[in-house]
């Protein structure tokens, strides 16, 4: 007979089984959300290319421009800006008029997941509002950098949605898809660096 109430936790390849309703620091491993993150795809999938756009790739871009933008910001706030999305390693990634239509449930259960993720990797659970402003900038540029080079929005369409970003900041970065493999293993070795030097 299966059980009254449903089930609620999702065992991760490390062998952890991550309770998404009370996630806990120690169920979290950066191998699982690596692995993940490189197999969820942004914008549903609708990129130019012949891998998908990963949340990984994107994570990886928005921990670079943050970096860029705050050259002297504490590597505890670069490794923030590198997990800022985690939670989707679970959850998977919905464009915002799916978060809208969801509603307040989704950011309920992102905020449980990412407070867990941060105390694992010795981060508060909820970071200071400036940071959190600070990174969700560098989120609207790699959006408007990805909108432009692989999603098909025309440069004033990705601005109206996104702002324009400084031509210096993004000056030689480019967007090339690659197999989540090595995306996988650029997140872990991008991770593995930031938590030396903290």
């Amino acid at each position: 007979m299966p059980p009254k109430t449903p089930r609620a936790w999702q065992r991760m390849l490390s062998g952890r089984r991550l309770d998404l309703l009370d996630p806990t620091p120690v169920d979290i491993e950066i191998e699982d959300i690596a692995h993940g993150l490189a197999f969820v795809a942004r914008w549903n999938g609708q990129t130019r290319g012949d891998f998908a756009y990963s949340v990984a790739e994107h994570s990886l871009l928005v921990e670079e421009l943050f970096t860029r933008k705050h050259p002297k910001a504490p590597v505890k706030w670069q490794l923030a800006a590198l997990l800022h999305d985690a939670p989707e390693y679970v959850i998977g990634d919905m464009i915002s008029p799916v978060k809208a239509a969801v509603g307040p449930g989704y950011g309920e259960l992102d905020q449980k997941l990412i407070a867990a993720i941060h105390l694992r990797f010795g981060l508060p659970a909820i970071l200071p509002k400036t940071i959190k402003a600070q990174i969700k900038r560098a989120d609207n540029i790699s959006a408007w950098m990805e909108a432009v080079q692989i999603a098909g929005f025309s440069e004033g369409e990705a601005t109206k949605f996104f702002g324009r970003p400084d031509s210096e900041l993004i000056k030689g970065l480019d967007i090339h898809l690659r197999p989540p493999v090595e995306v996988r293993r650029d997140f872990v070795v991008r991770h593995e660096a930031l938590l030396k030097q903290l």
